[in-house]
């Protein structure tokens, strides 16, 4: 089984990846599956921070499915090391 490096949670400051779409952005604060697998599935999760025009400046925190945003969005940054082949 891999071993999930996205999986420790990160502060809003310091996302693995930021998406956007127009006015909306998710910052990935922790994925609940490893490295990628099984994202693209229906129900995989993330825990992210959501910054949207109903937020008031602010943002919501908490799970969403993978699907929610990378059906919609387009990935504008990344920091995280990606998986090492074994």
């Amino acid at each position: 089984m891999a071993k999930n490096t996205m999986g420790k949670t990160r502060p809003i400051d310091r996302p693995y990846e930021i998406w956007r779409a127009g006015d909306w952005e998710w910052r990935v604060l922790k994925y609940w599956q490893a490295d990628g697998a099984n994202t693209t599935k229906p129900y995989a999760r993330a825990f992210c921070a959501v910054y949207s025009p109903f937020t008031g400046g602010g943002c919501d925190m908490g799970d969403t499915y993978v699907t929610d945003f990378t059906r919609y969005a387009v990935l504008v940054k990344t920091d995280y090391d990606p998986p090492k082949e074994v």
